[in-house]
């Protein structure tokens, strides 16, 4: 096929019939062009020396309109954590109560009334003390549990069934003793309670053992034996050994830290070692009599 001449138009009308026909229909250029080659950008062309420079107006951003922080209303300052925790001030306030009771009734009476330590919100009951407030030996577990706070009554469930049997095995019962917890109120869950909640209680309990003034102190397990003893040493170093628990009022009490027989129920095999400190217990007993 000749090629059509430029200026013979039917020549033209075939030579597009015939690219019609065999299905082109873009104009392309005859040397192949790389997409993939960066392009090269064309020389400016120089604008004459005597023809001011026209200013442009910036053309519209394609993507979404940039805020300006000084058009925004001041944003509001950040508000302090709070803490479902009491400050410094209820545990004053704390100390205070405990120290104005002069009797047991009195001090149930302020812990009832108390309401700087946050376990009280979900608790049932307080659960206050159990047993003979002119008893000899003084018990003293960590919390209450479930049963213990449905009752309101300290050592109730499982954990106070084997308790009576441990007291039995040496002669006493819940009639000749007086029990009592650090903390008055069931943590939620029976989580173990904060350093900070435990701080709270702590001067209700001190002064529950001064008013009932045992001859002998029982520490039920680690946390009680830590408030009470002023110590940081775990409850299986410190058991069986004699230790001194010191009143407001300076009066020294031996105390003798051992297992909580909820541990004990965990761990049958310890239940000798509790069996030992209860029987330093009862020879004690014989020697301040």
């Amino acid at each position: 096929m000749t090629a059509a001449s430029p200026n013979n138009p039917v020549d033209l009308a075939d030579l597009l019939a015939f690219y019609a026909s065999a299905g082109v229909d873009e104009a392309l250029e005859d040397a192949p062009v790389n997409r993939f080659a960066e392009a090269v950008p064309k020389p400016a062309e120089r604008t004459p020396a005597a023809a001011p420079r026209e200013s442009k107006a910036p053309e519209p951003a394609t993507g979404p309109p940039r805020l300006d922080a000084r058009a925004l209303p001041d944003a509001p300052a950040p508000r302090p954590p709070t803490s479902a925790v009491p400050d410094e001030a209820q545990a004053a306030l704390a100390r205070q109560l405990a120290m104005t009771a002069t009797t047991l009734d009195e001090l149930r009476q302020h812990m009832a009334a108390f309401e700087g330590c946050n376990l009280k919100a979900t608790a049932k009951n307080l659960v206050f003390a159990d047993g003979n407030p002119q008893a000899a030996v003084m018990l003293v577990g960590e919390a209450p549990g479930r049963d213990e706070d449905i009752e309101g009554l300290p050592f109730v469930g499982r954990s106070g069934r084997l308790l009576d049997r441990m007291l039995a095995a040496i002669g006493l019962d819940r009639s000749s003793v007086y029990i009592a917890n650090v903390i008055p109120w069931r943590p939620p869950g029976n989580r173990t309670p904060t350093p900070h909640e435990t701080e709270i209680c702590r001067p209700f309990i001190e002064r529950q053992i001064e008013l009932v003034n045992p001859k002998v102190l029982i520490n039920l397990g680690g946390p009680s034996a830590k408030t009470l003893l002023n110590t940081s040493e775990g409850i299986l170093r410190l058991r069986g050994n004699w230790r001194v628990h010191t009143t407001g009022s300076g009066i020294a009490i031996p105390a003798m830290p051992t297992l909580h027989p909820a541990y004990l129920l965990r761990t049958p095999a310890h239940k000798k070692l509790a069996w030992r400190d209860f029987l330093e217990v009862k020879a004690k007993l014989r020697e301040v009599s």
